[in-house]
């Protein structure tokens, strides 16, 4: 390895080149990846080279051949102001230059606490504290472990957690173990805590969700219950009603189980409300925050919890602290960027960008639902999804899938279909002409489905 000096890396940095070897210099970027890199959710012996992308602006991305892609999921729902957007890199840049870091065990900074009593003002009212992480899984992760030592702390035996079918929350071990979608989690059957899986409350089948509930908790010491508000989004935005989750959340308070609400994907907009809890009457004990938190600036995550939890770890007994952390806890550059974020997300600006993101998406699905391949259609907020009629059950990661998600990418727009089940979820700040661009690739795909 050769070391450069300091006068020397400065005349880099507007220039960044490997410099280590020559002979990678003298490979393409795609060939540099391909040496070293361990993608997510990929099969790297069948999968298709990555895509490079060297610079993005508002809903669009651009390659490093110069070809433009509109960004119709906001980069797995993170970037909902848009790539490159200047007010939040303003902040972080002046963060940077004051202080950067700093641990989070024994130490504060006014950032974290800003963030924390922004937040406390737009959460359901009974939300009174905040945990830093660093993602949605560790977001969960918190969430779990908390709910068990709960219990625990008080010298009750209550191990088991209730999720939804099909239910997606993360990749960490509790986080995984929470989840349904099978091949996500089959390496690691018997090795998860104990988990019960009850149906979704979807129209029609909300007194079948009631049931299997009330019969968890009579025949297991259950814990918690964990659920994506409003929307399943792994299992391809499945939606179902809010009063449905009332009534799920009040038959848990009435049997003392604990609620926690995964608003990873759900929060800060996405649902047409601040929060997907924002439609309830009950409120969750619990909440995990991430993605677009930071807007899709810098990894960070926060759990929430009432005043009673904490008060449950609040003892003279050290062994009932909760001694769980992460070494960029409450990182004041994140803080910095969740505090822009949430400047944007409460302009009148960015709620009439939501609104009209909702409006088009309405008007679409008008358009579209009687289209003879398409079997359903829903629409929540900046959500839109769309259901392809299939002679047979369409896998995850299956033909039709990977017929779709190539057609787009030759389309200029990134979307990731779920199965045959395809969703728009993109940055709130997308253009009218984009939008519509996303629509008319949407509609011509069903021509090869």
């Amino acid at each position: 390895m050769t070391f450069l000096s300091l006068s020397k890396i400065e005349n880099l940095l507007d220039f960044p080149i490997c410099y280590y070897s020559y002979s990678l210099y003298q490979m393409n970027l795609t060939e540099r990846d391909q040496s070293h890199i361990w993608h997510p959710y990929t099969q790297h012996k069948t999968a298709a080279v990555p895509i490079v992308i060297k610079k993005g602006k508002g809903a669009l991305l651009w390659d490093e051949n110069n070809k433009e892609y509109i960004d119709a999921i906001a980069s797995w729902w993170v970037n909902p102001y848009g790539h490159s957007n200047t007010f939040i890199a303003d902040a972080i840049y002046k963060q940077l230059t004051t202080l950067e870091h700093v641990l989070f065990g024994g130490f504060t900074h006014e950032p974290a606490i800003l963030v924390a009593e922004k937040l406390i003002e737009i959460l359901p009212k009974n939300q009174q504290k905040l945990f830093f992480s660093d993602n949605g899984s560790t977001a969960v992760e918190v969430a779990i472990k908390v709910a068990l030592q709960y219990f625990f702390n008080k010298e009750e035996q209550k191990t088991t957690i209730i999720a939804f079918e099909n239910a997606f929350h993360g990749d960490t071990f509790a986080a995984m173990a929470a989840s349904g979608i099978s091949f996500y989690t089959q390496a690691f059957q018997g090795m998860f805590i104990d988990v019960v899986r009850i149906p979704v409350p979807v129209k029609g089948k909300e007194h079948a969700s009631f049931d299997a509930l009330k019969h968890v908790i009579k025949n297991k010491n259950c814990a918690g219950f964990i659920f994506e508000p409003l929307v399943q989004g792994a299992a391809g935005m499945v939606m179902y009603e809010p009063e449905a989750l009332d009534e799920l959340l009040r038959i848990c308070k009435e049997n003392n189980v604990l609620t926690i609400a995964d608003e990873v994907m759900t929060g800060f907009g996405k649902t047409g409300k601040i929060f997907a809890m924002d439609y309830l009457v009950e409120n969750p004990d619990i909440m995990c925050l991430s993605k677009a938190l930071t807007g899709g600036t810098i990894p960070m995550a926060i759990t929430t919890f009432t005043q009673d939890i904490f008060d449950a770890f609040y003892d003279e007994d050290i062994n009932k602290a909760l001694f769980h952390g992460h070494t960029f806890t409450a990182n004041p550059t994140g803080c910095a960027a969740v505090l822009a974020s949430l400047a944007l997300l409460q302009t009148q600006e960015m709620q009439d960008h939501i609104a009209r993101v909702n409006q088009k998406h309405l008007a679409f699905l008008e358009h579209i639902k009687n289209h003879p391949k398409v079997a359903t259609t829903r629409v929540l907020g900046v959500i839109f999804a769309l259901e392809i009629k299939t002679a047979t059950s369409a896998s995850y990661y299956g033909t039709l899938r990977n017929k779709l998600y190539d057609f787009f990418i030759e389309n200029g727009i990134i979307l990731r279909p779920v199965g045959n089940i395809v969703y728009i979820l993109p940055p709130y700040i997308i253009t009218d002409e984009q939008l519509q661009k996303v629509y008319e690739v949407v509609e011509k795909a069903l021509e090869i489905a």
